[in-house]
């Protein structure tokens, strides 16, 4: 079983390599199935070996136990007291990642066969996803500080090279740029963190590093808070919350596969196992955590905002993730560790499956991505249809889908933790969720057709490499919850997971507390299913269907009409709240002036200075230097009136 563990990430880097080396030729001289063929093996024999090893962790069999086991691969740093080892290490939190990670990274990579098939760049895309691969599985096994942060700066790399993609576009290269930019300010902060860990620690291991932070006796030059702060930096940027979670929306400029791989399932899921991973820090900072509560719960609100008005398809569900995400670290904030991690499974397939829908729908009509020119395409395209209806309705909250499960133990978390406020927030957002996926779903779907005369002759459903896809994500969302989440707070996630949080749930004081169907859970469980279906029932209200020739709803007027009502909400939210504007006012107008002035004074104060002193002393040696003629009888001419100088004013002054 050690042996395996290596070979996860070493197959992507293979495939990778590959691909930049051979895979033009290949798609050259073989075709573009061929190009596709390396790296897309590499794949499946990478999640192959990560089920065996990911069960092996879960089921907590030797060598893995319930703490994990590490490889040491081999001593990368050694430099004094900096010692660090390039190696792996696993236990169930890990095995929960590498299920996600390999799973839809493989059934992406298999949907971009048929997705990708018409694009010149076909080969240097699957290298893209190889590296990217590489990178996030490298992220989740990693056992020290720096090595984590390295494959952090990795995933970013393939995040702007994989966004834009099309750089011709210039759309694409923006999105790029911005997401690369953007991600920074928050490594920033992850980098200062990592640092604070070894001056507080002397050691980057991961283990080792957290065992001496949370020790009784522990005396640290850098508080506790301060380290957990800098580390959540880092994750605000790179799962896009508030304020850094300007990015994901824009990022969606990629190509489909990549939004549902990187942008939904596995990158943004890295800053909550991030926090996820350095629990016992976050535990023993309690402070930290109201702050990761805090913007999680208002990041899931404000996104879910923005989504209410989005004509984009693929914007819809960017805002959704971002505020799915949110919900993570309000239950990562609320002390309820299982459920935040259970949330990030359900998710990786429920936001997988989603966003290859949403691809599948753009394929269909002609790469169309506004759903008012959609409609009326549920006959038309049934396989993609009805995943995205199964996604949609694990999205609401539906039992006995996947993030039913997850959702409703966030909620009781926060509920029973004494977080009101918290709670009152995510069952809002419950609801309001409910209603713009199905308002998705109605603009998309239902109604009459209002598609481009000329594509709707066209519109086919997508070829089986994409389909086959879809309806394996569909099943697992469909299925996962009952198997893993049953009954509630007591499924096998919560076996897997315990022994991970156990210590820092005892420290918290948050007691473990059973699942009472008859009692306060039950009553939680039917609130948060009620709002979703209102909120199901007024988005098909609002944008329904029509079936053998019965209005059942979709009402454009009615909408017309509560957009009037509330301008100020309907504008805020079409644009986004004015983040971007807000953004481009203090940091590229007013940041640039000042960054003009701070150059302007650089250019002309502190290099006129230095310059200037220079110039004098340039002057001044210009003229000194004809004093110095190399002849005996000049110097001493020159030392002879020196003398004479020096005594006459000896004999003024003694004269006086």
């Amino acid at each position: 079983m050690e042996t395996l563990i290596p070979l996860i990430p070493a197959l992507p880097i293979s495939g990778f390599v590959f691909s930049a080396l051979f895979g033009r030729r290949i798609q050259a001289r073989f075709g573009k199935p061929a190009a596709s063929l390396v790296p897309v093996g590499l794949i499946v024999a990478a999640w192959a070996i990560a089920m065996v090893v990911a069960y092996g962790a879960l089921s907590h069999a030797e060598p893995f136990g319930e703490t994990g086991h590490g490889v040491t691969l081999w001593e990368w740093i050694p430099a004094g007291s900096l010692t660090v080892n390039a190696g792996l290490y696993v236990d169930a939190l890990t095995a929960i990642l590498l299920v996600v990670v390999t799973t839809v990274g493989m059934l992406v990579h298999i949907y971009s066969i048929g997705y990708m098939g018409h694009d010149p760049g076909y080969w240097r895309f699957f290298a893209y996803l190889n590296l990217f691969m590489f990178s996030m599985l490298l992220l989740v096994l990693a056992d020290s500080w720096l090595v984590i942060f390295v494959a952090w700066e990795l995933v970013g790399l393939c995040s702007y090279l994989l966004i834009g993609f099309w750089y011709r576009r210039r759309s694409a290269a923006l999105a790029a740029k911005k997401a690369f930019i953007v991600n920074r300010v928050g490594d920033v902060g992850f980098a200062l963190g990592i640092m604070a860990i070894f001056v507080n620690t002397g050691t980057l291991n991961v283990r080792e590093s957290i065992e001496k932070l949370i020790a009784p006796d522990a005396t640290l030059a850098i508080p506790l808070v301060v380290v957990a702060l800098l580390v959540f930096a880092g994750a605000i940027g790179k799962s896009a919350q508030f304020p850094l979670h300007v990015w994901l929306p824009d990022a969606m400029e990629g190509p489909t596969p990549v939004s549902a791989l990187i942008h939904a399932a596995t990158m943004v899921n890295a800053g909550v196992y991030l926090v996820a991973r350095a629990n016992p820090i976050f535990g023993h900072a309690p402070e930290a955590m109201v702050v990761v509560a805090s913007i999680g719960i208002f990041t899931a609100i404000l996104a879910a905002s923005i989504a209410f008005t989005q004509t984009d398809i693929k914007r819809v569900l960017a805002y959704s993730t971002v505020s799915q995400l949110g919900y993570m670290f309000a239950a990562l904030g609320v002390g309820a560790w299982v459920a935040a991690v259970f949330h990030l499974f359900a998710q990786g397939f429920t936001k997988g499956l989603l966003f290859l829908d949403s691809g599948s729908v753009i394929h269909a009509v002609h790469d169309e991505q506004d759903m008012r020119r959609m409609g009326g395409l549920a006959k038309k395209i049934p396989i993609t249809y009805w995943t995205m209806l199964i996604g949609s309705l694990a999205m609401a909250g539906i039992p006995p889908l996947v993030p039913f499960f997850s959702k409703d133990e966030i909620l009781a978390g926060a509920f029973k933790n004494g977080f009101l406020v918290v709670w009152l927030v995510g069952f809002i957002v419950a609801g309001m969720t409910a209603f713009y996926m199905f308002r998705l779903i109605g603009l998309t779907f239902w109604g009459t057709s209002r598609v481009d005369p000329s594509v709707e002759p066209k519109i086919h459903e997508s070829p089986r490499s994409m389909t086959i896809p879809l309806v394996l994500l569909a099943l697992a969302t469909a299925v996962l919850g009952v198997i893993v989440g049953w009954p509630l707070d007591g499924g096998l996630i919560h076996q897997w997971l315990a022994p991970i949080f156990e210590e820092t749930i005892a420290f918290a004081g948050h007691a473990e507390q059973p699942f009472e169907l008859f009692g306060i859970d039950g009553a939680l469980v039917l609130a948060s299913v009620t709002i979703a279906v209102l909120g199901i029932v007024g988005a098909w209200r609002l944008f329904g269907v029509e079936l053998f020739g019965l209005r059942l709803g979709g009402q454009p007027e009615r909408v017309r009409e509560l957009s009037a009502r509330l301008p100020f909400l309907y504008r805020a939210s079409l644009n986004k709240w004015w983040f971007d504007e807000l953004y481009d006012l203090l940091f590229i107008r007013i940041g640039g002036r000042v960054a003009a002035g701070l150059w302007w004074f650089d250019r002309v104060v502190i290099d006129g200075t230095v310059n200037g002193t220079g110039t004098v002393a340039a002057t001044a040696g210009r003229g000194l230097r004809r004093i110095q003629t190399g002849r005996v009888q000049n110097y001493a001419l020159g030392i002879t009136l020196g003398l004479l100088v020096m005594a006459g004013s000896y004999l003024l002054i003694v004269g006086r």
